[in-house]
């Protein structure tokens, strides 16, 4: 199954046009744009993953599908990154997760510009280009942390402003790429170390979410809760459990929510 659906996800790729061709609309103010990329790759994604499983359920970012009244559910982001995509930005991603009964069960991130193929099998491992990836040993004052400014709740920059700047006094450095899955992938496979965002939707990490927990890293919603990969969340990552406690507690000493 997760042969045929890298597959599936490799031959959608071609549909994403050069940037110069295609089309480009607003879905709620310049931060939220879709393109006709998005919609063609969603559309072949739904049609090719149905006749796969077929009664299958699905989650996709373009039109809020969320079709979840089902024992198995697709997850499906057409193109995470959908603004680095469009100005030619290398990441951005195609991903693919499969949920069974609310838990991730198979997963499939491409990034078409670099080539990267990442993958993972519940119990399975995850992969890179069919290499077996782990997350690093790096402790926090050595992390590299991924994180972005909650570009659709900029009521909540202020908070998050302060939190990143925070960790950043305490860990190594930051890195903000501006795409969820790639930077979730990149510390599956130990380029960087831990990752922070405010709120994503479950088709931005249910994919990637797996890929991580399989190369031995761990996620927790932003009140360091277990993630459901079928709902909107905020989302904290590290490479190990005591990265993930303390990176919780620096964000969430910032969280009014938290404090209340």
């Amino acid at each position: 199954m997760i042969d045929k659906i890298i597959a599936i996800v490799r031959a959608a790729s071609p549909l994403m046009a050069s940037p110069d061709n295609i089309g480009i609309m607003q879905k709620g103010g310049n931060e939220n744009i879709v393109t006709t990329a998005d919609l063609a790759v969603q559309e072949y994604l739904r049609q090719q993953l149905s006749e796969l499983l077929p009664g299958s359920g699905f989650i996709c970012e373009e039109g809020d599908i969320a079709d979840v009244g089902h024992e198995w559910v697709w997850i499906i982001d057409p193109i995470d990154g959908t603004a680095n995509y469009a100005r030619g930005v290398d990441q951005c991603a195609i991903c693919v997760g499969l949920c069974h009964d609310g838990a991730m069960e198979m997963s499939v991130v491409y990034l078409p510009r670099t080539d990267e193929m990442f993958s993972a099998w519940r119990g399975k491992g995850a992969w890179r280009n069919g290499q077996r990836i782990h997350v690093s040993e790096r402790p926090f004052d050595d992390a590299i942390m991924c994180t972005a400014f909650p570009v659709y709740y900029k009521d909540q920059a202020e908070w998050c402003s302060k939190a990143i700047c925070d960790v950043f006094m305490q860990c190594n450095d930051i890195r903000r790429l501006g795409a969820a899955a790639p930077e979730l992938c990149y510390m599956a496979m130990g380029r960087f170390d831990m990752y922070f965002e405010y709120r994503l939707g479950a088709w931005d990490f249910a994919a990637a979410s797996l890929i991580v927990e399989e190369a031995g890293g761990m996620l927790c919603d932003i009140y360091g809760k277990p993630l459901n990969p079928m709902a909107g969340s905020g989302v904290i990552a590290a490479n190990n459990q005591a990265n993930l406690q303390r990176l919780a507690g620096i964000i969430n000493s910032h969280n009014p929510a938290a404090k209340q």
